[in-house]
Order: C-alpha cells, then structure tokens, then sequence
C-alpha cells in the first residue's frame, strides 16, 4: 500500500531585528520623528547657541565693531555704499545654513551612535530612510525659523533694509533650499569621520570654522588670496554665500566676486554637485553602529 504524502506548510522564517516596514510606513515614521528631532534639537543648550543663535550673535558683533568705520562700497566722494551690517547679513544667512545643517548633524549623530542611541534604533521598525527623514526635516524646520529670525532681527534691530524684488526672493528660496538639504546630507556623512560621540565637537568645528572663514562669511571674499578663493570655491558655502550675496547686496557689488559676476547658474551646480556627494556619501558611510565597534 502506497503511502499519502501531506504537503507540509513551508515554515516561515524568523524576521530579523530591526524588520522594515512597508514604503508607506517609511514616511510616516520619518514624519512623526521630525517633531521628535525638533524637540530634542531646543532642548540641548549649546546646540541652540552654537548653531542657532550663533549668526545672530556674530552679526551683531561685525556691526557693533565695524559700523564706526562707515558704509562698505562708498563711491569715492563718499556717497553710497551699504551698512556693515546689511554686508555681514548674506553670509550670516549661508553660516547659519551650515551650522544648521552640516555641523549640527555631524555632531548629532557622531554623538548618537557614540552613545549607543543608533545600536538601539538599529533594533527597531525605524529604517535609516524614516531617520533620514526626521534629521532633514529638523534641519528644514529649525533652518527655515533661524532664517525668518534673522531677516526679521536685521530689518527692525539693525534698519537693514531687504528686497524688494520678487525675484530677489526666489532666488533666495531655492538657494536656501538648496543649501540647506546639500548641507544635512553632507553632515550625515562627515558624522562617520569622528571616531566618538566625545570628539565629535574636535573633529566638526575646526573645519566649518576654516570653511566659514574662507569662504566670505567672516572676511570681505574679494580680499582674500587667489589661492585662497579657489580652495574655497572647491567648498559648497562660498556658494551658497555668494548666491546669497546676489540676493542682498546691490548689483553693483557683483564685481567684487571671484568672476566680476553672482554667476548663480555656477552656484546652483555646484551645490547640486554637493547634494550628491552628500546624498551618496550618507548612504555609503551611515552604519546604527560603527565598523569598528
């Protein structure tokens, strides 16, 4: 007699720890964290003074300090030109984008995988996209406040006076925009040089601090070594500065830049050029722990 085979149920495989869910669940993850980002971005102290309240700080500074010296760009009787502050103000703009952006993250997730935050997130359905999410939104949210602010603190606080032009402003907006994203990939990926939460601030700072004062944010650019304006012209901030510069400073001033023009079309590859270094260095480098744990 010939014995029945019963098909047995094909057994299902234990999911492994940090199971992903579907794309759906990808965004709404990533949405509910940027609030979660945000809270625990203003309630660390020193990230709010060091990246959020520093352009204020640092604009407020230029034009106690040099105001006395009278308007940058007079005419040679001594008529035009524009205030200190109203000079400061672009590259303020472009400082706070990568203090918002690149060091604020850098530091942020250094110190989260030091800490052994990512290892447990690693066991969760957070996927790195939903966490990606919820960092670029913070930076998103928290860059478009400090802007606003410090727009709002130039006019009333300083009597700089802004644009007018429409497309003024939308040359800000996609510059900002821009800026801004190219920045939070970029600090996603340089948080992987830092080989603890504890030397994150050593490693980060030292070089946003050169790339700031190199690229037109602390020093007038157009005064600054041939040699010196084409290492920075390497870097994603001079352009971002400059393409704030053609956004605040009268037109006349594009005859100081590097090229004797804004060239904002140079301005936008350059910083699109930079958001994919970014997007593919933060995919290549970012681990919930480090290789070397």
């Amino acid at each position: 007699m010939s014995a029945t085979l019963t098909p047995q149920p094909t057994p299902q495989l234990p999911q492994p720890a940090g199971h992903r869910t579907t794309r759906h669940g990808f965004f709404s993850l990533g949405l509910a964290r940027i609030g979660f980002e945000i809270k625990l971005y203003f309630r660390s102290t020193d990230t709010v003074f060091f990246t959020f309240l520093f352009p204020f700080i640092m604009l407020g500074i230029f034009t106690a300090a040099f105001s006395a010296q009278g308007n940058i760009g007079t005419n040679p009787d001594g008529s035009g030109g524009i205030s200190v502050g109203a000079y400061y103000l672009p590259g303020m703009l472009a400082a706070g984008m990568l203090l918002s952006g690149l060091q604020n993250l850098a530091i942020d997730i250094a110190g989260e995988k030091g800490d052994g935050t990512l290892k447990r997130l690693g066991g969760t359905p957070l996927s790195p996209l939903s966490y990606f999410i919820g960092k670029i939104g913070q930076v998103l949210v928290t860059g478009i406040l400090q802007a606003v602010l410090l727009l709002i603190v130039a006019r009333f606080a300083f009597d700089i006076a802004l644009p007018t032009e429409p497309e003024k402003w939308l040359t800000f907006i996609w510059v900002f925009l821009l800026g801004v994203i190219t920045c939070a990939f970029l600090g996603i990926a340089l948080s992987a040089l830092p080989r603890s939460g504890r030397s994150a601030s050593a490693v980060v700072i030292p070089i946003v601090l050169v790339l700031q004062f190199i690229s037109g944010v602390y020093l007038q650019f157009n005064a600054l070594p041939d040699w010196m304006q084409n290492v920075a012209s390497l870097f994603p901030l001079k352009w971002m500065a400059q393409g704030m510069r053609a956004v605040f400073l009268p037109d006349s001033f594009a005859a100081q830049e590097q090229n004797g023009a804004w060239e904002l079309g140079l301005v936008a590859i350059a910083l699109l050029i930079w958001l994919v270094v970014g997007l593919v260095g933060s995919r290549l480098t970012f681990r919930w722990i480090r290789k070397d744990s």
